[in-house]
């Protein structure tokens, strides 16, 4: 089942705004003039295409899709939270999200997403960030935040493709981090990963070295380099090399951006003074600048025991962030080329158990989608009264991740070239993408 509350009309006009405009003709055209420019149709689709940006909201540890995006009030699995009305008709959420459920009309909303993943260790959620696919031999497909900062980079840009802020440590696979791996796609795709802060480490000179100091450094590394890669035949690995100090000058250069202190205090609060907050306004100024890809990693969700205080605290704080988000893009004039996700790596269970808590579940939970070419005011699917099932129009993770590189203009079923040479696509074969929530 599909409920909207009004379609776009996918005029042309409404995915190129006049920030797209300036900063993707500066950014493609070089010298060109930029109304000539766009006078190619092939230019000005590329422009289009090479501005989109992404903002990914990871719920991590699993956000309860009960006390969230789907509650059911009164029935045995529902807990003692209430179901408000929300801007779209006939649609309700949890009463945890006010702020959001005031404005839902400008999201899409999927209930009925569907997963064999339920667990938090490595192999588990690497499966799930790179579609649920099942890896070909020895070759695997690199995970969607490196798949989008690829697709979505600009080729001389010094700025990181891919940024990932944690606002909790992860407590699997040795405290590892990291979920999003380029492999083939090569180092420049990795993510910064940046935990328990707002900036990453050493992107200012310390007192005692100048730029001028530091440019003369760089100088000679460039000569070194050169000369390294003259006895070289890889090219590929001393560019990817090179690649990675050029990118941090670009991080330094630009090292205000991390910096919230810059923006004005009205803004700040309307974000909220959590750290999750602050991340996703750090999020919004890079995004802004032209980075592709930034992850904001919110936890720990994973509600075994004490579901119902656990979600008491922390979705409200969601609410304010995410509201905050999207409203700061919209008055910016960014939503139309931002695409903003909400997801997790799994879902919570309708059973209660004798922890008051909600195990690991992915037969039925939701996940959300707003801006760049979704239609809003879209809830689609359903599970039944008690949340145990999908009632209406099952959502995989294959087809989820189709949906979101079409809205970004992408195709899907485009291949890459294994190391081996074998064709290794975005998503796997067949897969389609879920046209009710696309523009």
């Amino acid at each position: 089942m599909t409920k909207q509350l009004a379609p776009t009309c996918g005029s042309s006009e409404h995915t190129l705004h006049r920030r797209a405009f300036l900063g993707g003709t500066l950014g493609l055209a070089g010298g060109m003039a930029g109304l000539d420019a766009l006078g190619s149709p092939l230019l000005a689709s590329e422009v289009q295409r090479r501005h989109k940006r992404v903002i990914l909201l990871w719920m991590a540890g699993g956000l309860s899709q009960f006390e969230s995006w789907d509650p059911k009030p009164g029935r045995r699995t529902g807990g003692p939270f209430q179901a408000i009305q929300t801007s779209v008709p006939g649609y309700h959420m949890s009463e945890l999200m006010p702020r959001m459920a005031s404005r839902v009309h400008k999201t899409a909303v999927i209930r009925s997403f569907s997963s064999p993943n339920t667990g938090h260790t490595g192999a588990s959620v690497f499966s799930l960030m790179s579609g649920d696919r099942r890896d070909t031999g020895n070759i695997r497909t690199p995970s969607l935040g490196c798949l989008l900062g690829r697709e979505l980079s600009q080729p001389n840009s010094t700025m990181p493709d891919h940024v990932s802020f944690w606002n909790a440590t992860w407590p699997y696979s040795g405290g590892d981090k990291q979920l999003d791996f380029a492999l083939f796609l090569g180092s420049r795709f990795e993510p910064i990963n940046i935990a328990s802060k707002l900036a990453p480490d050493g992107i200012r000179l310390p007192a005692s070295l100048t730029d001028a100091d530091h440019r003369a450094r760089e100088e000679l590394r460039e000569q070194l380099a050169a000369r390294f890669q003259a006895n070289r035949t890889s090219e590929a690995t001393v560019a990817s090399h090179r690649g990675s100090y050029q990118r941090v000058r670009g991080i330094m250069d630009n090292a205000s951006l991390f910096d919230i202190s810059r923006e004005p205090q009205q803004v700040r609060d309307r974000y909220g003074h959590s750290l999750f907050g602050q991340q996703a306004l750090v999020a919004r100024r890079l995004v802004e600048a032209g980075v592709p890809f930034v992850r904001l990693t919110d936890g720990w969700w994973d509600s075994h025991g004490e579901n119902f205080e656990i979600h008491a605290s922390k979705v409200p704080t969601l609410d304010q962030v995410m509201s905050a988000l999207l409203e700061d893009l919209e008055q910016r004039g960014l939503m139309d080329d931002t695409l903003v996700i909400t997801f997790a790596e799994m879902g919570r269970t309708p059973q209660i158990n004798a922890q008051r808590g909600r195990d690991h579940w992915g037969s039925c939970w939701s996940v959300t989608l707003t801006g760049c070419g979704i239609r809003p005011g879209v809830i689609h699917g359903s599970t039944n009264a008690d949340g145990t099932g999908v009632a209406t129009d099952r959502v995989t993770a294959a087809e989820f991740f189709a949906t979101i590189f079409r809205a970004l203009g992408i195709d899907h079923q485009k291949e890459y070239a294994a190391p081996d040479g074998r064709p290794i696509r975005l998503t796997p074969y067949n897969t389609e993408p879920v046209s009710a929530v696309l523009a």
